[in-house]
């Protein structure tokens, strides 16, 4: 990739936002946000969650109304309303959740509001034609009638950068665009953000990957509650990227506190899947943090969800402290002493709609209920407990769970399942989508919970945290287990030659 031009280099200025202040009921989400943006620049807003990074984005977006400060486009102050107005000021935003319909086709949402008319009928032919120049512009080489529910994360993501360059947006916004991507798509990604720089559009970049930031990035602003602490060149180094996030340094990235391991708490012996897992046999003892590492599609999630009892499976057995749970009996597993923090953390690990203090009693709801009746003030003293010990940022239990950051929302869900004492607790993707900060508070909690005797079995893409978190690493490809490796002989390449070598044996026979 070539070298990232600096901002003295880049064209004229865009965009620029000065003093920006937006507030909600008891929380003041951006208390003063300036930064500017050049054609040709890459622009990078980093910050832990919750430092206003999402705000600030939705007031270039049109989603929120700024309560002061001024954003200026061209040289003149704007007023950005609505979506509509941002559009018609060159501004496009790709949010972590797309805004794209799954069943219309690529055309129909690249040009969604938008699609050519003949005789009062949109003109099918002219609109997939206007929507192949867009996905040629982005390396999208399919037929524009497939419909989006048919594409890969990767793929949709391509949609709407089509979509905003169809719109001839000069700004491009994209926050947290490569969290769900394997390494080759964030590669193909990263080229194209360079190919539209060169072409003269201004990107404005969020990400936690520092070594993202300094492939692709020119400048970097870091936010620090609601608040620009500073804008820097990308070539700022990690310690001091670090201390402008969190306002102090940041001394170990992963701080694993190694043990012995003790009693085995969870067996799994010969589990099967038919076309998603074939033959996994682990054990997980006290104090042991195991690590499951390996490929998109290896079928690492699967066999959580299925030790777990959220799928099914044809084959094999697990087993909690001695005790062989039933197949596909999730109530079974948590009464056995099994946890489980979901990949997807909104849709599968948090009821959006209900308070912090209702999400962290959901699995203690049991524990609190006494003749069909809830001790709620039990529960509301537990849910603050938990605020406390996770530093929790809320102003109280009752806000709604949707409205914290993705960092919070993770640290709701451990806590949530923290407060049922599990044996076991399985992690899958633990860190997705949270910032350098809120990693290691949550590694801290690993640590806690195994210096407590407890085991946890971990999933996760990011390859140096399975290195640096994990005492033993099961390595999966295509659905087996091909390898094991303990901490001290677990490095990069010790985990990609058994990935490698499977792949290759397999393509032989």
């Amino acid at each position: 990739m070539t070298e990232s031009p600096t901002a003295a280099s880049a064209g004229p200025e865009l965009l620029r936002v000065e003093g920006l202040v937006k507030k909600f009921p008891g929380v003041v989400a951006l208390g003063g946000v300036s930064f500017d943006l050049h054609a040709g620049e890459v622009h990078v807003l980093l910050g832990e969650n919750g430092a206003g990074k999402s705000t600030l984005i939705k007031c270039l977006a049109g989603v929120y109304q700024p309560d002061g400060g001024q954003v200026v486009v061209d040289g003149r102050p704007v007023s950005i309303t609505t979506s509509a107005r941002a559009e018609a000021l060159g501004i496009a935003t790709i949010h972590q959740e797309f805004n794209l319909v799954p069943q219309l086709s690529i055309a129909e949402n690249v040009l969604l509001g938008r699609q050519p008319r003949r005789f009062g009928l949109v003109d099918k032919r002219r609109m997939n034609a206007e929507a192949c120049v867009a996905m040629a512009r982005v390396g999208l080489d399919l037929d524009p009638r497939t419909p989006v529910a048919g594409l890969g994360v990767a793929r949709q993501q391509l949609v709407e950068i089509a979509k905003a360059l169809s719109l001839d947006a000069r700004v491009l916004i994209l926050d947290e665009p490569t969290a769900a991507l394997t390494d080759a798509e964030v590669d193909r990604l990263l080229e194209l953000m360079d190919e539209l720089r060169s072409h003269g559009v201004g990107l404005i970049f969020i990400s936690h990957h520092l070594d993202e930031i300094r492939r692709i990035g020119d400048r970097v602003t870091v936010l620090r509650d609601g608040n620009s602490v500073g804008t820097v060149p990308a070539s700022t180094s990690t310690d001091e990227l670090v201390r402008m996030m969190v306002g102090r340094s940041i001394e170990q990235q992963y701080p694993r506190e190694r043990g012995d391991a003790g009693d085995e708490l969870l067996r799994v012996e010969h589990l099967t899947s038919h076309g998603r897992f074939d033959d996994i046999s682990l054990s997980v003892r006290a104090g042991e943090v195991v690590g499951i590492a390996g490929l998109v599609g290896a079928g690492r999630t699967e066999v959580l969800r299925a030790i777990f009892g959220a799928d099914a499976y044809s084959a094999g057995s697990v087993t909690v402290r001695g005790k062989s749970l039933p197949r596909h009996d999730v109530h079974a597993a948590i009464g056995a002493g099994l946890g489980l923090v979901p990949e997807d953390r909104k849709a599968q690990g948090l009821v959006l709609s209900a308070s912090v203090g209702e999400n962290l009693g959901l699995v203690a709801l049991g524990r609190a209920t006494r003749r069909g009746l809830v001790n709620r003030r039990w529960l509301r003293q537990l849910a603050a407990d938990t605020v406390d010990e996770l530093s929790i940022r809320t102003p109280n239990t009752q806000v709604m769970v949707k409205n914290l950051s993705g960092g919070n929302q993770q640290k709701v869900v451990m806590g949530k399942w923290l407060s049922a004492d599990p044996a076991v607790l399985l992690l899958d993707e633990p860190t997705r989508g949270v910032d350098v900060g809120a990693r290691v508070e949550i590694y801290q909690l690993v640590n806690k919970l195994t210096s407590s005797g407890r085991g946890v079995l971990m999933v996760s893409s990011d390859l140096p945290e399975v290195l640096g978190m994990c005492d033993r690493i099961l390595v999966m490809a295509q659905g087996r287990i091909v390898g094991e490796l303990t901490h001290q002989e677990a490095t990069q390449d010790a985990v990609m030659a058994l990935v490698v070598k499977d792949v290759e044996s397999t393509r032989v026979n």
